[in-house]
């Protein structure tokens, strides 16, 4: 395993939209035709009632040609010199200006003078041959959790506020391909709840409806992802934080195979219940950050000895005959609000449309141990985090209250237990894998309820049944976080009330691959986020 800080040449790979060579075309001409195969769809699905299909009609839109380029595109514009980094960089701020201040997505957003300057840099290098990689000069927030160096980090609370002095490794690989770090995107304390508000910067708003929350604890990802104020964003995910804030802006994210993404946290053998990842408008971008983000490092003793330009292959494949077990609400054990299930149901049946065959499957594990297993084990992670506030009478007054719950659930455990339900999870594990002898992608829906009151912290109750934790109503991701397999959400339409919602995939050991594939497949027979611009995108 070996660390370099050697920059790392990312091929683009062909699933990305082929535009005209740059000498046919003039520079206006480039941008549209990007941006209208960015927009293209191959086939149309709109909502009437929980996802039923209609016949497409293009929704008008707001914004520049340049906001509307996927990742992919742009990239290729940006390597043509078709268009300028600081062109790039100007649309984007301007953009940003114009919509964050109705959602609170970004922040800590740096000056305007300094992020031209280092967009001129980059047009600079471009000029005397020196492109860095595929995101050379994009505009990029990274996730108020990672570490970003000389820019104010914060994890969403006043206590650990802060400038840190070296970036997380991502963000090195991130800035190696040329990114420019605008800011950063708004979590909630700690990251704790599927919910993001914190006493700094306050709470984020839904891209699709600025009544209700966009979900956490990527949630300032998955707005600003959602509203073209990013061209792709980061995350990461414990309990459901790439794949809930995703469903609930009509966006991709992806929860890797754990050690796919390398950290290099305080702790490196124990605390292994979070990821990071990628996300995206589409399948194809998704993978291509991927590729950046991935790849072992001597830092990260657990990442994953796999070459991440694994993830630059075209991503297209035959699905015929592919078996699929949906596991719908876990027989009976998890409530649903009325619309959720519909949808993803109606997802199953475009799987089916692709090939695949989906029946009922169920883990041979009881539920209540799975969220047992998972409470003590987040207690004792969370706890061994954040002890070192809760000790200070003064800085735990300041601790959200649910984060005082998590270490003092953590410290009531004793080493005995906590083996016990790492036992446990080694007992779930293998019966989620017996699934995958039969099933080569198992699904869920990604949230319990749609997005709710942003001055909601988080659901008391679910069709009447009560939630006795801040997080009970996120349950249904365990299965993917506790066995620590690769898992993605698509989304699969809105409720009636035009709410997004999303359907968790979950692949194979290590299957990353794969997972994107069939999330591909998928994608492209339903176009759900180029379909459904926000309504503050459209004209």
């Amino acid at each position: 395993m070996i660390h370099s800080t050697k920059t790392r040449q990312v091929p683009i790979h062909s699933n990305s939209a082929v535009l005209p060579r740059h000498c046919c075309l003039d520079r206006r001409e480039f941008i549209s035709t990007a941006a209208k195969v960015s927009a293209s769809i191959a086939a149309g699905l709109t909502l009437v009632e929980f996802g039923a299909a209609s016949e497409y009609r293009p929704v008008n839109r707001s914004i520049s040609d340049l906001l509307a380029m996927d990742a992919l595109a742009l990239s290729q514009a940006i390597k043509l010199r078709q268009v300028s980094c600081k062109e790039l960089m100007a649309t984007f701020l301007d953009h940003i200006e114009r919509t964050n201040p109705k959602v609170n997505a970004i922040v800590s957003l740096q000056p305007r003078a300094a992020l031209m300057k280092q967009a001129a840099e980059r047009d600079s290098q471009l000029a005397r041959g020196e492109y860095l990689g595929w995101m050379h000069g994009f505009p990029h927030a990274v996730k108020d959790l990672a570490p970003t160096k000389g820019i104010r980090t914060t994890w969403g609370s006043p206590l650990l506020d802060t400038v840190p002095q070296q970036d997380a490794i991502f963000v090195e690989r991130l800035k190696e391909n040329g990114v420019i770090v605008i800011g950063k995107s708004n979590v909630p304390e700690f990251g704790f709840g599927s919910q993001t508000y914190n006493q700094l910067f306050g709470t984020t708003l839904n891209a699709y409806d600025q009544s209700k929350t966009a979900g956490g604890s990527s949630g300032g990802a998955a707005c600003a992802l959602a509203l073209r104020m990013l061209p792709v964003a980061d995350g990461s995910d414990a309990m459901g934080s790439l794949r809930n804030p995703a469903a609930f802006n009509n966006v991709i994210g992806f929860r890797p195979s754990y050690g796919r993404v390398p950290s290099a946290d305080q702790e490196l053998f124990l605390g292994q219940l979070i990821a990071s990842g990628p996300m995206g408008r589409n399948i194809s971008d998704v993978a291509i950050l991927l590729s950046v983000m991935a790849g072992p490092d001597s830092r990260s003793p657990l990442s994953i000895e796999q070459d991440p330009t694994l993830f630059t292959r075209a991503l297209q494949r035959n699905f015929k005959g592919t078996r699929i077990g949906w596991l719908g609400d876990l027989g009976g054990h998890l409530q649903m609000e009325r619309g959720i299930v519909e949808l993803c149901q109606n997802a199953i049946k475009v799987f089916e449309t692709i090939g695949c065959i989906v029946e009922e499957t169920r883990i041979d594990f009881p539920p209540e141990r799975m969220w047992d297993t998972w409470l003590k084990l987040r207690h004792w992670v969370n706890a061994g985090n954040l002890i070192h506030l809760y000790k200070d009478p003064v800085k735990r007054e300041k601790m959200k209250p649910e984060a005082v719950w998590e270490v003092e659930g953590g410290m009531k455990l004793s080493a005995v237990e906590v083996y016990e339900a790492s036992t446990a999870r080694s007992e779930f594990y293998r019966a989620i894998s017996k699934l995958f002898a039969t099933y080569d992608f198992l699904l869920l829906p990604s949230a319990q309820v749609f997005p709710f009151d942003a001055g909601t912290h988080w659901p008391r109750s679910i069709n009447g049944a009560t939630m006795d934790t801040y997080h009970r109503w996120m349950e249904v991701v365990v299965p993917a976080s506790l066995s620590a397999l690769p898992v993605i959400n698509v989304p699969v339409g809105f409720s009636r009330d035009r709410l997004p919602m999303g359907l968790q995939v979950i692949g194979k050991h290590h299957a990353d691959f794969s997972l994107l594939q069939i999330a591909y497949a998928y994608e492209q027979a339903t176009h759900w986020v180029s379909n459904n611009l926000p309504p503050l995108l459209q004209a």
